[in-house]
């Protein structure tokens, strides 16, 4: 019962967030996306980051640990969906790359810090962080057939890590005047991805939803179990084992749709991954926090 409690108390806020964001479109109401991702992504998100990283005092050996554990697990994903989406005959400028990448930005850092807190947010930065490199290079490669590692250094969030990163290795601190704007801007990165996640999905028209059923629930087995190995083969310590495994097995992300929009792949197809899948997580991840914590 206390378990059934602590999970509910972790995901409650962060689907009835996401419904909030969805009833609002329902509703008519206005929403402006674009501008809210661009203040997301270009300024509080980066801030939650470096400030993440910053103050946590999280050894920096279990940091690497964990950085080197993420590339195996991503990768060993990678070739795993890769084989599959082949011997499927699935068409993979369509199909791979949400296969593999989750959404770890908008589910996957709140849920890493209710479950876990501020420790579990330092971790699950990271893993964020190296999962939007992978997707600015090889996805965009995967959907396009160009990757562009140009934008990878554009983006905030990575230099954000970096710096985060920097400032942890040699214990350095923002003045307490600079640290509290940059906290304040930060703590608009959650409930902004939540809501946001909610608008997306309820202005996605989805797509094959029988074969999206089917792949979604093949994406969270294969997700969890190679994260699963990932962090078992690095010896990872609990909290960062948890929240490696629960950032992997996140849904499909809405950034799998916006690609396959925007470089003419079958977005519908991926539209109804995105929903299913996340659909799927609401009862999924409750089950999987409950084993993890």
């Amino acid at each position: 019962m206390n378990l059934t409690l602590t999970v509910l108390e972790i995901v409650a806020p962060v689907f009835l967030l996401a419904g909030i964001g969805f009833t609002w479109v329902k509703l008519g109401f206005e929403y402006r996306i674009n501008f809210v991702t661009q203040l997301a992504t270009t300024l509080a998100v980066p801030c939650l980051i470096f400030t993440a990283l910053m103050k946590t005092d999280i050894d920096p050996a279990a940091l690497t640990a964990l950085s080197l554990a993420t590339i195996a697990a991503y990768l060993g994903v990678t070739v795993t969906a890769a084989l599959f989406v082949r011997v499927s005959g699935l068409h993979r400028r369509t199909y791979l790359a949400p296969m593999i990448f989750g959404n770890t930005g908008n589910l996957g850092l709140p849920l890493a810090l209710f479950a876990f807190g501020d420790e579990g947010l330092g971790y699950a930065v990271v893993v964020f962080a190296i999962m939007a490199i992978w997707t600015f290079t090889f996805g965009i490669w995967l959907v396009a057939g160009a990757g562009s590692f140009g934008k990878v250094l554009r983006e905030p969030l990575v230099w954000a890590t970096l710096l985060g990163g920097l400032f942890l290795w040699q214990d350095w601190h923002t003045p307490r005047f600079l640290t509290n704007t940059l906290e304040l801007i930060g703590q608009m990165a959650i409930p902004l991805m939540l809501i946001t996640l909610g608008v997306a999905v309820a202005r996605l028209t989805p797509g094959g939803i029988g074969r999206a059923v089917v792949l979604s629930v093949i994406k969270l087995a294969l997700c969890v179990g190679i994260a699963w190995l990932a962090a078992l083969a690095s010896g990872l310590n609990h909290t960062a084992f948890g929240v490696l495994v629960l950032q992997v097995a996140t849904p499909v992300a809405v950034t799998s749709y916006l690609l396959a929009e925007k470089y003419g792949a079958d977005s519908q197809s991926v539209a109804g991954l995105v929903v299913v899948s996340t659909l799927l997580s609401v009862g999924a991840l409750p089950l999987l926090l409950a084993i993890l914590l």
